[in-house]
This record gives structure tokens, sequence and C-alpha cells, in this order.
């Protein structure tokens, strides 16, 4: 049996060996998770992702694409069937190869994609997956709304507990040799933060924002009434169409978007020595020229808005365009109902800490004030998970505002606040008021 064994070790080596030197695969996952007219931007930003990565050379059947699909032919887009990225922009949408859309485009489905469960995708949308391998570049782009620990997914969430627990299975299966998120959400480095992404398991991530602070909506079209892109995407996207990324590290992409992002900090994570690997092995390595590389890029910085602002901005240009009265009032109605909805947002909010911490003023005062890390996970994702099927009212995942709130919950459970508490409080002000 040795003898057998000594015998194979040569045969065994050169296995290795090709195995080892063969090149890398490139796959890309881009995800929209957002849906509806005022989120256009989300959809325009994954759109832009796939057009770079397609004429990059990265295969279609290599890139799984996942978003709702109700802009192209929405019926407030003056263009039926084109999506722009930027002001007079070239159409991004033509091309865009969508394997889930509307529900399918869901946190579970998206862990198993990035996981390679063919099994557990049979019949969801195009079933495809990451087939990746211990040598292939993987590139994850995901855009959306975010909060403390959380990026959404129309109505759910995806938390950072989940999405790291992925990432470590996505490991020790040697489903990737080298992965890189950029991710482009509020408050999205919490997704990253506080050693979520080890730095020893090549992953690279970049985040729109730090883990306290919202990410900017940018490009307002007053033809479309909504905004194109966001700052961090629209920033890390023109670089690409017109730098070659066979000569820029993924360190000096980053810099020079961190640099020319004056909304938010940009934000980078988990193994910082791939900064030194160029752009080009995970967003192509057969750079073509793109739709954008001749046209003159405008500032997106000139009039960004928080993100939990764009409804607010979109309304308000709504009013000052109006032709007729009746539009007028119609549109000033909808932006009373929008500040009356924020106000009981916060009154919500408000309650729930303050019976959560039995009325004490002082302490409801401090978790409203103070911004702690994140670092309770088992108690923090039950409780968002309940205030968000428990409190429809709030339409939690789809109000950008509401989520803006999530960080009293996170101060709640890192003061160790009881979790029977907080969802006894929830469930009382669902019961006793209107505001849920």
């Amino acid at each position: 049996m040795v003898r057998k064994l000594i015998a194979l070790l040569p045969l065994l080596v050169a296995v290795y060996a090709r195995s080892v030197n063969e090149e890398a695969k490139h796959w890309a996952v881009i995800v929209a998770g957002s849906n509806g007219w005022y989120n256009y931007r989300h959809q325009a930003d994954a759109c832009h992702a796939y057009q770079i990565v397609r004429k990059n050379g990265i295969p279609e059947e290599r890139i799984i694409t996942m978003m709702f699909d109700d802009i192209a032919n929405n019926e407030e887009n003056p263009t039926p069937g084109k999506i722009i990225n930027r002001p007079d922009g070239p159409d991004v949408y033509q091309g865009v190869k969508i394997d889930y859309r509307k529900e399918e485009v869901d946190p579970k489905n998206f862990l198993k994609v990035l996981s390679g469960d063919k099994e557990g995708m049979v019949g969801i949308g195009s079933g495809a997956v990451l087939s990746s391998g211990p040598n292939d570049h993987v590139f994850v782009n995901f855009v959306d709304h975010g909060a403390p620990g959380i990026i959404a997914f129309g109505s759910k969430f995806l938390h950072a507990s989940d999405l790291h627990h992925t990432i470590l299975k996505m490991n020790k299966d040697k489903r990737y040799g080298q992965m890189v998120f950029y991710v482009e959400a509020c408050e999205s480095g919490s997704m990253f933060t506080n050693n979520l992404l080890p730095k020893d398991i090549n992953v690279f991530a970049t985040t729109a924002a730090n883990p306290h602070e919202s990410s900017y909506a940018c490009y307002m079209d007053k033809v479309r009434k909504t905004f194109l892109g966001d700052v961090y995407s629209v920033r890390w996207m023109e670089d690409s169409d017109k730098e070659d990324l066979s000569t820029e590290t993924l360190t000096k992409q980053f810099e020079i978007v961190r640099r020319e992002t004056n909304t938010s900090h940009v934000m980078e994570y988990g193994n910082l020595t791939m900064g030194n690997m160029d752009v080009a092995e995970f967003q192509g390595k057969n750079q073509q020229m793109h739709i954008f590389d001749k046209m003159p890029i405008p500032n997106p910085n000139l009039d960004a808005v928080p993100s939990e602002d764009v409804e607010m901005n979109i309304l308000q240009l709504k009013v000052g365009q109006a032709k007729t009265e009746w539009e007028r009032e119609l549109q000033n109605q909808k932006l009373e109902d929008l500040k009356n909805t924020r106000r009981r947002t916060e009154e919500t909010f408000k309650h729930i800490i303050a019976l959560s911490v039995n009325n004490n003023k002082d302490m409801t005062y401090d978790i409203m004030m103070e911004r702690r890390p994140l670092l309770s996970h088992d108690c923090y994702k039950p409780i968002t998970e309940y205030l968000r099927t428990n409190c429809p009212g709030l339409n939690l995942a789809q109000n950008d505002y509401a989520l803006r709130h999530l960080y009293t919950f996170v101060n709640l459970c890192e003061r160790r606040t009881p979790q029977e508490a907080i969802i006894g409080a929830i469930d009382k002000v669902a019961e006793d008021t209107d505001l849920c």
C-alpha cells in the first residue's frame, strides 16, 4: 500500500501544481435589493455595474444579477425600456441578464447564491449560483438601504451575522481564491466592522459609509423626478469606466473613491493586503471601451442628499414643478403625509425605548442620543426582526427614515436590556396605540 502511494506521489504533485497554477476564473454577483420609483438609483447603479464587468470580459454565465426589475418599464419612466445612471447618460439597462426578479430578490436566496447552493435554488429564477472554486476571483456588488448590521432586501433584512457565517462557509468550502465586496448602503460599514470580516480569509470589502452614517443619493433628474445614482457607487464606476484596470490597484481605486466622496466616509475592511491586486482581477481583465469613456463626468456631490431624505426631496421637486393648483395640492398633501410619518416614526421608537427601560427618562434620553458599536448580534437580530414583523405600520425595511433609528435597538442590546422587556414594549406599542 505504501509503495503504491509513493508511486502515485509524482502524479498527485503534478495534479496539485496544475490546480494551483490554473488561471483564476472571474465571477460577479450584482444585487439591487430595493424596488419602487423612489429607489430608481439602486437598479441604475446595479445595471451600470453589470455593464462594467460584462464589457471587461466576465462572461454572462458567470455574472449573477438580482434586481426587482420594476424601473425600466415603470409607468413613470419617460424613456420606457431604458435606465440611466447619470444626467443625459446612456442606457445601462440594455443587455443586462437578470437571474432573479421581484420576490426572488431575497436575503436567503442571496446567501444560497453566494454559497453555491444549487439544490436550494431549483425552481427559483434562473437557478444560477456561484460555481466558483479555490482559485477563482469573486466580485460582489450590493446596493440598497441599510441600518446597523443590516442591509435591506425589499421588505426583508440581511443581517451582518448571517453574511459573516456565509463568508466563513465559503472560505471553508474553498468557494473562492479571493473575494471583494463593494457595498452601497447607509451604515454599511457595520456589515464588516468589529471583526465580522476576518483579515486572514482573502476577502476585501469597501463600503459607502462608516457604521454610523447615511450614504448619499445623487444626480436628481428633473424629468424623471428621482435620483439617478448614489455617490459612492457612481464614483467607483466612473473610475472603472475611465481607468486602465490592469494597472490600477484596489487600494488606488478605494483612495480615489474615498477622496472624491465628500458626503460620507468610504471605508475598507478585511484583508487589506489584497489592495495591491489590480481591479481587473475582480471587475474583468479584458477591458474594452465603455459607454461612458468619453463623456464629461458631472460632480455627484453637488446635489447629493442623505438616503433617508430622498423621498422628501422628490416630493419637494414635484411641488415646485406642479402645473396646476390641484396637482400642487396633491403633492403638498403627500409631503405633509411624509412629514407626519416621520413624526410617528420618531414617536414609535421613543415610546418603545421608554417602555423597555420602565419609563426612566434619563435612560431613555441616553439611549436616544448615544451611538454604541453593534456587538450583541444575538440580541439585536431577533429584536429587529420582531419589530419588522410585529409593527407593520412602520414599514421598517422600506422606510429608510425608520432604519436610521435602529441604532437605538443597538444601544438597548449593548446595555444588556432584557429581550423580553424590549419585545413586551413592542407589543404594548402595537396594541395600545396606532403608531405601529
